[in-house]
C-alpha cells in the first residue's frame, strides 16, 4: 500500500471557550490558514462532560503524560510542584478541562496539508502559554500559567486544543466529527503549494 502523501495529512483543532469570549476566532483561523492549511470540517457545539472525558482517554498514555508535564514544568521553573503523582494530576487536569470546555461553545475544526499536525503545533504554541515562544497564538495572546492555574483549581486557560501525532488526530477527529461532516475539494493556492512544476501559472 502506497504511503499517503504529506499533503493529504489532517489535525484536529478545537478553540476553546476562552478563544470565542475573547472575540479572537477570526485571528486563530487567519494564522492556520497564512500557512496554506485547507479547513475541511468546522462546527460550533457545547460539548458535554462525557464528551470532553472520552476525548482525553482516547489516548491511555494522555494522563500520565499531561501529568508528566505538568510536574516537569514546576521542575523547569526551580519550584516544587504541588503533587507527584503524574496520574492523579492527569485526573486532575481532565476534571478541570471538563468544567473549562462545557463551559460556553468551541468551535470544532479540521485542517489538512502537509505535515499539518506539526505544523499546527508550532504555530499554536506549548500547552503553557507563560513558555510559549513569541510568535505562536499562545504566545501572543495568553498570559495564564500552570502555577497560576493551579493556584485557582482551573485547566490552563490556552485557547486552543491541537492534536498532538497523527495518529491522536486521526482519533480525535473520528471522536468529533461523522465522515460525512468532512469536505473534500480543491483550493486553489493547492497548486502553487504542491503542484511539481507549476504547469499553467503563464498565460
Amino acid at each position: 500500500m502506497a504511503t499517503p502523501h504529506p499533503k493529504t495529512e489532517r489535525t484536529l483543532v478545537v478553540i476553546k471557550p476562552d478563544g470565542l469570549q475573547r472575540t479572537l476566532v477570526g485571528e486563530i483561523i487567519q494564522r492556520y490558514e497564512r500557512l496554506g492549511l485547507k479547513l475541511v470540517g468546522m462546527k460550533l457545539l457545547v460539548p458535554t462532560a462525557s464528551h470532553v472525558k472520552a476525548h482525553y482517554n482516547l489516548d491511555p498514555n494522555w494522563k500520565r503524560i499531561v501529568g508528566e508535564k505538568s510536574i516537569e514544568a514546576y521542575q523547569k521553573k526551580g519550584l516544587k510542584a504541588p503533587y507527584t503523582d503524574p496520574l492523579k494530576v492527569g485526573d486532575m487536569v481532565i476534571e478541570a478541562l471538563q468544567k473549562y470546555l462545557t463551559s460556553g461553545p468551541v468551535i470544532a475544526m479540521v485542517w489538512q496539508g502537509a505535515h499539518a499536525v506539526k505544523i499546527v503545533r508550532k504555530v499554536t504554541g506549548g500547552t503553557e502559554p507563560l513558555t510559549s515562544d513569541v510568535g505562536t497564538i499562545r504566545g501572543d495572546f495568553v498570559m495564564d500559567s500552570y502555577q497560576m492555574a493551579d493556584i485557582d483549581g482551573r485547566a490552563v486557560r490556552n485557547l486552543i486544543h491541537a492534536s498532538g501525532s497523527v495518529e491522536e488526530a486521526n482519533n480525535e477527529i473520528k471522536h468529533w466529527f461523522k465522515k460525512d461532516e468532512l469536505v473534500g475539494y480543491r483550493l486553489i493556492a493547492e497548486q502553487i503549494l504542491y503542484d511539481v512544476n507549476l504547469d499553467g501559472l503563464l498565460e
